[in-house]
């Protein structure tokens, strides 16, 4: 009998979690590392730790099959549309679908929550992002909300249902 050997690159779990465990902050502050590294600073939009925290927000974290966070997301509920934030995985648990799976999760949680359209701000040269985004559906847009144009800024946006 020949049977399936598990899947490595599926993580244990992915659920919502505080994001001021230390294990976690260190995950935000390593995207956000990431980040300085490609945009100045007023082309990074980061959420910060007490905006993920907040009522309308709900953080999601990866953890491995050892119990470590090795990616997260969050969405940022705005009426009835949300917008997606602080996705990032870990770079030793790169390649392996992690940012799919955490992109699937929060449109678990956006349709749960009843939301009508998803909304999304990344980088000209998150290549990898972008495209993961164009495949599940997200489409290109201007600034919305508080964004301002910006030649380092892509926005996006994916119908959920009629609004």
């Amino acid at each position: 009998m020949m049977t399936t050997p598990p899947n490595p690159a599926r993580v244990a779990t992915i659920r919502q979690e505080d994001p001021a465990q230390p294990e976690v902050v260190a995950l935000l502050r390593n995207g956000e590392a990431d980040s300085a590294a490609l945009y100045p600073a007023e082309s990074n939009h980061h959420m910060i730790l007490e905006g993920l925290r907040a009522s309308n927000v709900r953080f999601l974290v990866a953890r491995d099959a050892e119990g470590r966070a090795v990616a997260t997301g969050a969405l940022v509920e705005h009426g009835d549309w949300a917008e997606i934030k602080r996705i990032w995985v870990e770079e030793h648990a790169r390649g392996r679908g992690l940012s799919r799976q955490m992109l699937d999760a929060l449109l678990a949680e956006a349709d749960r929550a009843g939301m009508a359209i998803l909304r999304l701000e990344t980088g000209i040269v998150s290549h990898t992002a972008l495209a993961l985004y164009e495949r599940t559906g997200f489409v290109r847009r201007g600034p919305f909300a508080d964004y301002t144009d910006d030649p380092l800024s892509v926005f996006m946006e994916r119908r959920l249902r009629a609004a």
